[in-house]
């Protein structure tokens, strides 16, 4: 005990003033007092060394007492009396060197003698007889305790705000920080400069600070193992926190042992140290053992979800680097080690910390997957029945209001999976076995989000839904398979469950997979039907509205095609190849992406390889240039780099016979896709992509048994070869001239490279094929395919510099066989018996090839030649002999003479005969009305057909002449025929786009008719038409026109601006939307339109419409009659429409309902303030132009229809009704003029909201009273609960939510999948879509449902032990466990008060009976 003394000595402690300890004391250490500069000089030279000192006596004083050391042996209180010192006295001195120590601005030397001074304290706290000479202080005990967090530079200043990740995702909206002013800017910034110098330490005072750091941390240890805390549990609590922050002290390597030591100097790092303090603070000598558990499972909580929390308000994330990971892993693994240590008292404390890593969980993916791995690495140490208890309560919290729970499950399901599935052991609830089951987390948890409210949750659980494929687990598979394959299903049956268990299941059915018809209560086994609803489900979830459960559903589909869950079907996979032409670009890419995956796993089969040609392909052409660059990457890295040399003797690798089978499909089933693959070649041509290896190569193949697609490469590519070598080419061109059996598509391809080479042959050659091609055609046995294709190489032979040889060339070749058609015409059609002896396909094939041959000679189309093609159109044999007489314009092709020639030649005819016109402006001026009077009243739906496109494409050469007939082609969007009606807006779409006709008259009302259009396929190809291709060229094109659709399609023509263009009495009736039959047609037309508006369009359009029709009838300019009472209720509706409303300022513009900001790609705070800036003032704006323009006119209009006593009067105070939502304590400003009107303004908005709240009072009714375990109930998909918040400072189980009685949101498909309002009203789907979530359970018939009025506060009484939703225990087995007893805290409202009031007549009748 010399030490002892000697430090005391030197501290010289006899010379501090009694009144400056008594001070100290006074202030109970929480300030540091001023001592006397010469004292505390003095103290500070001789404190480090001193404080040393006395710490290694009381440590060698300790270990001699812990060892049992026998002598003599003198106490240290006995040592203080002797040397003079009082415990106060010492105290307040160690206090004022731990606050000096705790102070920013310390020195290491401070800091150094601050850690000593407290682990002196620490020890004499330790040392018996603390308590008896009040050594115990709870104040600083925790100062000193706490020091080390002070001490440590790291902790403190800028570094420590470098290691907080700013989040908004915590709990909603951040708060806006408060606004600093210029000199408190200054003042901080100078702060911050100082700390930066002044926290600048070399490695050499670090390396001091922290042994004193260990000392101290070490004497605390020593403390907690001999002194025991039980009634002091703040202190607890404190410690608790300070070992919580001193885990990340430093970065530990390698892996913690957790395990009990003998010798403290055995822990070598902080951290370690920090744990063992940890679990020496849940031994039972620091107080009730569960609450330390909890205290300490509570700390690391913060560790485990990597959040920074402080004393008070909310947790912030810290950024998951290197150390922080290893920290949160530490923290699991000891965790763990203490479940497996004090096992029973755990349990129940690590079902609780799981459920608040749920709770707490924020919506970044990269704390998302973290959180879930840690949930895994806890549940693995569960008992099965605590393991089944806390899937139970994971299944209730899947369907949590907030958004990112839900989210979190879907991670949580998907970690658990990838563990071994559990088997329920002997004595175990039979209730709880079901949620053992992988295929239970499948089918209830994962599969159950695909019907949820969020667009990204449901994304998000179909992605993970493909990745369940991937995983190792049968049963998991086994899951998947089930709810897609009514065969899988029969097997996870039949080896997992009995019999029992079997009919039970199949009892379980929602509202979220039964179609909309009578649900029946059987065993029967209907899970093929489920199968077939859960594919058209997600197949539906590829077009869904939102950009990233498309993309989700993409992945999700090709996951089931891959594994073979759903059937490789066409149906299947044309959806897939669709997505490649998505609106969305990164759709587009993520589908191209899935099609690659598909063939990569499926090469063999050739209905993939259809669908990859089907989506790849055509993406060479999209609009995106990224799209073009990822297609042409596909193409040629699966066709161009397979082209090797080939060689009989060795075979194909897999590769090269992917290519081939690709290459042989597009000459076969995909030749539509050759434009497409042509401007790949072409976009090849120029990066300088085929090589002379490259050509050497692919001839190589055309004699192998894949020859078609190697000289369909080659018909690609010879054009971009300056010297191809032709040898073989020639060869082939022989041996396709002899052959009798050639491919058509073949020859055609051969035929384009024999064109393409013509320059590089010699005369002789080139005579030789001339003369080939001629005696080929003369036989008129090739197809219409190969006549157009000899004529154009023909055309190649002949093509030469000098244009008159080229002239000559045509005219000698050409014209020959335009000599030869038109005498087998006059055969046919000048004989008597012609047309009875016809051949169809010659006659054909020489109309075909007369017109293929005069465009390239149009000279020598004689007059003769167009009397006899017309001849075959209207059968006037008798004039064509003379030669006189000419066809009549004004009447149509078929009203001749009874015409005997089949559809398909007179049809040929018509395409001749456009070819025809297409050289000479005379023929078109005489033929065109009698192409319109054929569309009008023709009768042949080939003949009518092919006039369209010959009109159409008379139209690009002769514009000025064809520009008027065009709303006689437009006439046919409303044709008998679907075809035509397609034909007629493809063509249409192609001429508008290349601005060759322009939106006059009457084209535009006919494109927004055809919008619905009977046939869904013709009206989503209108709809696609109308927003992709013409309304990005002219943006104001819907606008523009909005207001005359009104008076258009109500065919009223009274006003003097709108609806004043000519039209056909034919055209009138054909387009008409009149009527309240239509009614559904017109308003979807407005909608359509107006969801296209951009907020300024809107705007515009209202002020519009109020000078242009409300002011008109306010005027009286436009008769308030019939039809004019229809335009006016008309537009009073389609201003009450939500679709007027301005984004801006409309509270749907936040998006789906339940996600408030946490959705995903939420706007940062600049963002987010700007809109609300922008929000206000476009809101006063609207409010100003109201005020101003609109109040006036309704003002006007109101008085009147009182007079006129007119029913539209309903209409406009629906109106105002929905307008003055957004002004509901304006009404009696804005409607100032008019008390009445603001009365009665008023009046019906507190009538509407007395209905709406009656209306959600009736949809808050539920079918079920309770959750229960699935072997009672079907999986819900029903709308998520609503949950009281989480109190941030308590560690126990999640307080009980609330039902909501919102109804879960049904995605709504995309634009292309919407159908027009006569097949599926719109009250229809919203009622259908409000029984999703509904549940039919077994048992429901005698459970109740509870329906209570809004605002009334409710207690709702359980079992003991059982909670509204996260319940841990199953409900009673008894009959009255379906009744759900409501008391209401509020006093009952007297009953109304009865009036004593008689009738007249009453009383009469009593008086006359007396």
């Amino acid at each position: 005990m010399d030490d002892v003394k000697s430090a005391l000595q030197r501290l010289n402690l006899n010379l501090i003033p009694q009144a400056w300890v008594d001070a100290v004391w006074e202030l109970e250490f929480t300030e540091k007092t001023p001592l006397d500069d010469t004292i505390e000089e003095e103290l500070s030279s001789n404190g480090h060394p001193a404080f040393k000192t006395l710490f290694q006596g009381l440590l060698n004083y300790a270990a001699d007492k812990e060892a049992g050391c026998s002598g003599p042996s003198q106490s240290v209180w006995a040592i203080l009396g002797e040397s003079g010192v009082s415990v106060k006295s010492l105290l307040a001195v160690l206090s004022f060197f731990v606050l000096t120590g705790k102070a920013k601005m310390a020195t290491v030397s401070q800091r150094v003698t601050g850690l000593y001074a407290a682990s002196v304290y620490i020890l004499l706290l330790g040392v018996p007889g603390s308590i008896a000479n009040k050594v115990f202080h709870e104040v600083l005990l925790d100062t000193c305790s706490d020091l080390s967090s002070h001490c440590w530079p790291q902790d403190s200043g800028k570094k420590r705000k470098k290691d907080v990740l700013k989040s908004s995702q915590m709990e909603g909206k951040r708060s806006k920080p408060p606004r600093k002013d210029a000199q408190e800017m200054e003042v901080d910034e100078a702060n911050e400069e100082e700390e930066e110098e002044e926290l600048h330490f070399s490695g050499q005072d670090l390396m001091r600070i922290r042994g004193a750091v260990v000392v101290l941390i070490q004497s605390l240890l020593r403390l907690l193992q001999t002194f025991p805390l039980k009634d002091r549990q703040q202190s607890v609590s404190n410690c608790t926190q300070i070992f919580r922050k001193l885990l990340y002290f430093e970065p530990v390597i390698g892996d913690l042992n957790f395990a009990d030591v003998q010798d403290i100097q055995e822990l070598k790092s902080v951290p370690q140290m920090a744990f063992y303090g940890l679990k020496l603070l849940c031994s039972p000598k620091h107080g009730d053992q569960k609450e330390s558990l909890r205290r300490v499972l509570h700390q690391l909580l913060y560790v485990i979800l990597m959040m920074n929390k402080g004393n008070g308000g909310k947790p912030t994330l810290l950024v998951p680097s290197h150390s922080i990971l290893g920290t949160r892993d530490h923290a699991l693994n000891f965790v763990c080690h203490l479940v497996d240590d004090l096992k029973e008292p755990a349990r129940p404390l690590l079902h609780i910390l799981l459920q608040h890593l749920c709770f707490q969980m924020v919506e970044k993916s990269e704390f998302r997957s973290h959180g879930a791995q840690a949930v895994g690495v806890l549940t693995s140490r569960m008992t099965n029945t605590d393991y089944s208890l806390f899937i139970k309560w994971l299944f209730n919290f899947s369907r949590h209001s907030k958004m990112v729970h839900r989210l979190f499950s879907v991670d949580v399901v998907m970690v658990l999976l990838e563990q071994p599935e559990r088997r329920p052991e002997e004595g175990e609830d039979p209730e709880l076995a079901c949620f053992l089951q992988q295929k239970y987390l499948i089918q209830d948890l994962l599969f159950a989000r695909r019907m949820d409210e969020s667009p990204t949750v449901q994304g998000h659980a179909l992605s993970c839904l493909a990745r369940c494929l991937e995983l190792p687990s049968f049963n998991v598979t086994q899951a998947v398979h089930s709810l897609f394959s009514a065969t899988g299903t029969q097997t996870v049956f039949d080896s997992d469950v009995t019999g029992e268990t079997l009919s039970t299941q199949n009892t379980q059915k929602t509202y979220g997979t039964l179609p909309f018809r009578t649900v029946e209560f059987s065993n029967a086994d209907n899970s093929g039907d489920d199968a077939k609803e859960n594919v058209a489900l997600l197949l539906r979830r590829v077009k869904d509205s939102k950009t990233n459960v498309r993309k989700s559903a993409l992945q999700a589909l090709v996951g089931l095609l891959k594994h073979g869950v759903i059937p490789m079907s066409w149906e299947n996979l044309e959806t897939l190849s669709e997505r490649c032409r998505d609106p969305a670009v990164s759709v587009k890419k993520k589908a191209l992406q899935c099609v690659g995956e598909l063939l990569s796993a499926k090469p063999e089969s050739s209905v993939v390889q259809k669908a990859w040609l089907h989506g790849v392909v055509p993406a060479v052409v999209d609009s995106e240039n990224s799209v073009q660059d990822k297609a042409l990457e596909a193409l040629e890295q699966v066709l161009l780099s397979q082209v090797k040399p080939y060689s009989a003797d060795r075979h194909l690798d897999a590769g090269q016979r992917l290519a081939w089978d690709l290459l042989f499909l597009m000459c076969d089933g995909c030749q539509n896709l050759s434009r497409y693959f042509s401007r790949a070649f072409s976009i090849w041509s120029k990066q300088n992509k085929f090589t002379q290896m490259f050509f050497t190569n692919l001839i190589s193949h055309t004699e192998a048994e894949h020859a078609a697609g190697a000289w369909l490469l080659l018909s690609k590519v010879a054009a971009s070869s300056p010297k191809l070598p032709f040898g073989k080419v020639l060869d082939a061109w022989d041996i396709m001239v002899n052959s009798k059996d050639v491919n058509m598509t073949t020859c055609c391809h051969i035929l384009s490279v024999v064109g393409d080479i013509a320059a590089q042959l010699n005369e002789d050659t080139k005579q030789r094929i001339v003369a080939d091609l001629m005696s080929w055609l003369k036989t008129f046995t090739l197809s219409l395919e190969l006549i157009s294709a000899a004529v154009e190489t023909l055309f190649q032979l002949g093509r030469c510099e000098d244009i008159k040889q080229t002239q000559e060339f045509l005219k000698r070749h050409c014209g020959e066989l335009v000599s030869i058609c038109e005498s087998y015409l006059a055969n046919i059609m000048l004989s008597e018996d012609g047309a009875q002896n016809l051949n169809e396909e010659l006659m054909i094939k020489h109309l075909h090839t007369l017109g293929v041959a005069s465009l390239q000679c149009p000279a020598e189309v004689g007059k003769r030649t167009v009397l006899l093609v017309e001849s075959i159109l209207t059968t006037r044999g008798d004039n064509l002999a003379e030669c006189q007489m000419e066809l009549p314009a004004s009447l149509p092709l078929s009203q001749f003479r009874a015409n005997s020639l089949p559809t398909r030649v007179r049809a040929h005819g018509v395409i001749t005969l456009g070819k025809l016109c297409l050289q000479h402006d005379n023929l078109v001026q005489k033929y065109l009305p009698v192409f319109a009077r054929e569309l009008e009243i023709g009768t042949e739906v080939a003949v009518r057909n092919n006039v369209v496109v010959v009109m159409c494409d008379l139209c690009v050469r002769y514009t000025n002449i064809v520009d008027h007939y065009i709303p006689n082609i437009s006439a046919c969007l409303q044709d008998r025929e679907a075809v035509i009606r397609e034909q007629t807006l493809i063509m249409l779409t192609n001429l508008l786009q290349e601005e060759f006709v322009k939106w006059k008259g009457s084209l535009f009302f006919h494109f927004m008719v055809t919008l619905v259009d009977p046939v869904p396929a013709i009206a989503r190809l209108c709809e696609y038409c109308l927003l992709h291709l013409l309304l990005k060229k002219n943006p104001e094109m819907f606008s523009q026109h909005f207001i005359e659709c009104i008076f258009y399609f109500n065919s009223y023509s009274q006003h003097k601006t709108y609806n004043k263009f000519s039209q056909s009495e034919r055209e009138k009736i054909q387009f008409s939307l009149k009527g309240d039959q239509f009614i559904e047609k017109r308003f979807w037309i407005y909608r359509f339109l107006l969801q296209h508006f951009t907020d300024a369009q809107r705007f515009n359009i209202s002020n519009k419409i109020n000078q242009t029709v409300l002011a008109y009838f306010a005027d009286e300019e436009l008769p308030l009659d019939a039809d004019g009472a229809g335009i006016l209720s008309e537009t009073f509706k389609i201003l009450s429409l939500k679709e007027m409303k301005l984004q801006a300022v409309s509270s749907q513009a936040r998006g789906a309902a339940g996600e408030d900001v946490e959705e995903e790609n939420m706007p940062n705070m600049a963002k987010a303030v700007l809109q609300a800036a922008q929000k206000k003032v476009v809101s006063q704006v609207q409010k100003k132009a109201f005020i101003e323009n609109t109040v006036p006119l309704i003002i006007s209009l109101k008085i009147l229809l009182e007079q006129k006593r007119s029913p539209v009067l309903r209409d406009l105070m629906a109106y105002l009704q929905v307008t003055m939502q957004d002004y509901r304590h304006e009404v009696k400003e804005f409607f100032s003029g008019d008390e009445q009107l603001a009365a009665e303004v008023e009046f019906a908005l507190k009538t509407a909201e007395k209905e709406s709240e009656m209306r959600e009072q009736m949809e808050s009714c539920s079918l079920v009273s309770g959750v229960q375990p699935p072997n009672a109930q079907a999986s819900v998909q029903g709308s998520p609960v609503r949950s009281k918040p989480l109190m941030p400072f308590t560690f126990n189980t999640p307080q009980p939510p609330r039902p909501n009685s919102k109804p879960t949101r049904v995605p709504l498909t995309d634009w292309h999948e919407r159908k027009a309002p006569k097949e599926v009203p719109a009250t229809v789907l919203s009622k259908s879509v409000s029984l999703e979530g509904t549940v039919i359970t077994r048992g429901a018939v005698i459970d109740r449902a509870i329906s209570t009025p809004k605002g009334v506060n409710i207690n709702l009484t359980f079992e003991e032990g059982l909670s509204a939703i996260f319940s841990e225990q199953g409900t009673g087995a008894s009959e009255d466990s379906s009744l759900l007893h409501v008391c209401s805290n509020e006093p009952q409202a007297p009953g109304l008060r009865r009036w004593n009031v008689q009738s007249p007549l009453r009383q009469k009748k009593r008086l006359s009976r007396v």
